[in-house]
């Protein structure tokens, strides 16, 4: 018994760094603004965050618009383009599952689930990655419009 207790723990999602800090602060309502969700994000996590956000305004169309989906940052324009969020070990870009799979050779060859680009939480992201998933949404929301 003890066994199935571990495996069911095992396979628990892993808690985000805003769900943490939220938890450990008292705040359980959800943050109005990217804003809010980054001052509860603990650090390094918030510099990796504040360059991955302002990677995704240099290259978002200019009514695109910040926003919290699914508790998470994100951007829209035609739909949501890109979400981002922190977590215990890593921060992760979801732009969505095809355009991780148009770029899947192009991204670091680490196992990821599908949808989801991840950079450690050290501060070192792929800017440069990270704007090209972003360009390959803005056009893949444009088809779609």
């Amino acid at each position: 018994m003890k066994n199935a207790h571990r495996a069911r723990r095992a396979h628990r999602p892993e808690k985000s760094a805003f769900s943490q800090s939220r938890s450990r602060m008292g705040r359980n309502s959800a943050p109005k603004n990217i804003d809010e969700y980054l001052a509860r994000v603990p650090e390094p996590a918030r510099g990796t965050l504040n360059k991955i956000r302002a990677a995704i305004r240099s290259v978002a169309p200019p009514g695109a618009t910040e926003a919290i989906s699914y508790g998470m940052p994100a951007f829209k324009h035609n739909g949501v383009l890109v979400w981002f969020a922190a977590f215990s070990k890593h921060c992760s870009l979801f732009p969505g599952s095809s355009v991780i799979e148009a770029f899947r050779a192009n991204l670091r060859a680490t196992p990821r689930p599908k949808g989801r680009s991840n950079s450690p939480r050290t501060g070192h992201c792929q800017l440069r990655s990270s704007k090209k998933l972003v360009r390959a949404r803005i056009a893949e929301n444009e088809r779609r419009k």
